[in-house]
């Protein structure tokens, strides 16, 4: 039965994934980091397995047994009264194995609303959310995985929604600490647009990493690519002449770095130059990109806390926490 799904699933990539190319994008949300670890390390990452239950809004084959029962909560702070909350669960059913359950909420806070002379008429709530499940299947060496998102958004009081899914695939060495990951991302439609004239298109991706630790190092090392799908666009606007072949590689790399101190407490680093390029400011904001953080176990609760740069004087913070709450279960 479970190959049947997966075989289904491979199938709709072929029938909706061309037709998400171009043009801009909605729903980018899905794309924003929404967990403390994934933000410290460069914000992409597909490859870092049975670290964090939060990992399957990455890519739905991080998630494994071993992350059963551990639930998870996210708060990330950015600029004004900008935020995200996140919250991830898995958990193990009899007869269908391991599910992972997602909600990711991006608040837009207060927008004011004008009329055409220009007065003030209101303000509107604005925000956005996914709801995700998830399911990865082991086959050897390698995992499938698929996860299934329904997609809310509602800007200034125009709302659209979206049906999407994710198709993943990973390769865990069976003797080494080392990993490759795929994924296809938003592969979906839109169910409902803004208006009547809105021609909405979703954030579709491929993203291709590897996370690798030398076995005599305290190191782990992720490399991810990602945007594999889009294409430099020469109209855009830029700071002068087309950027090289290198600028261009470059753009579709992010790195991130784990410093492994204790198995309670780590530091870890990321470098987005994407990120960097769009953020910097002509003069300053050289740290633009730059995102370091650290995790500490403590009493079986796992505190997660990242910061990442904006430009000068702008960042975001992030705060996760996690815990087995099946060991709470069991013990009451």
């Amino acid at each position: 039965m479970v190959n049947k799904i997966f075989i289904s699933l491979l199938c709709m990539i072929t029938t909706t994934a061309f037709a998400q190319l171009g043009g801009k994008k909605s729903f980018e949300f899905l794309n924003v980091p929404n967990n403390a670890r994934l933000a410290a390390l460069g914000g992409i990452n597909v490859s870092l397995a049975d670290r964090d239950v939060n990992s399957m809004f990455s890519n739905p084959t991080l998630v494994g047994d071993t992350l059963t029962g551990f639930a998870s909560a996210s708060y990330q702070f950015y600029v004004a009264d900008v935020g995200q909350t996140t919250a991830a669960y898995a958990h193990k059913f009899r007869k269908i194995g391991t599910l992972t359950f997602g909600v990711q909420y991006l608040n837009y806070g207060q927008i004011k609303s004008y009329d055409a002379t220009g007065a003030e008429i209101g303000t509107y709530r604005s925000g956005e959310t996914a709801l995700v499940v998830s399911k990865s299947h082991q086959i050897s060496n390698f995992r499938l995985g698929a996860a299934l998102k329904m997609a809310f958004s509602s800007i200034a009081g125009y709302r659209a929604n979206a049906l999407m899914m994710d198709i993943g695939g990973l390769f865990v060495h069976p003797r080494q600490d080392f990993t490759v990951g795929l994924t296809i991302k938003n592969v979906g439609f839109v169910m409902s647009d803004y208006s009547e004239t809105s021609t909405s298109r979703l954030p579709f991706d491929v993203r291709i990493g590897t996370t690798l630790k030398p076995e005599h190092m305290p190191l782990r090392f992720s490399l991810a690519a990602y945007n594999l799908t889009d294409r430099y666009d020469p109209n855009e606007p830029s700071d002068g002449d087309e950027p090289g072949t290198v600028t261009k590689i470059f753009r579709h790399i992010n790195f991130g770095a784990e410093v492994l101190l204790h198995r309670n407490f780590n530091l870890m680093v990321g470098y987005n130059y994407l990120v960097h390029q769009e953020l910097k400011l002509e003069n300053a904001g050289g740290i633009a990109g730059i995102s370091f953080g650290f995790s500490a176990t403590i009493r079986s609760f796992e505190f997660v806390f990242s910061r990442s740069a904006y430009m000068v004087g702008n960042a975001g913070y992030t705060f996760t926490i996690s815990k087995n709450i099946e060991t709470l279960l069991s013990r009451g």
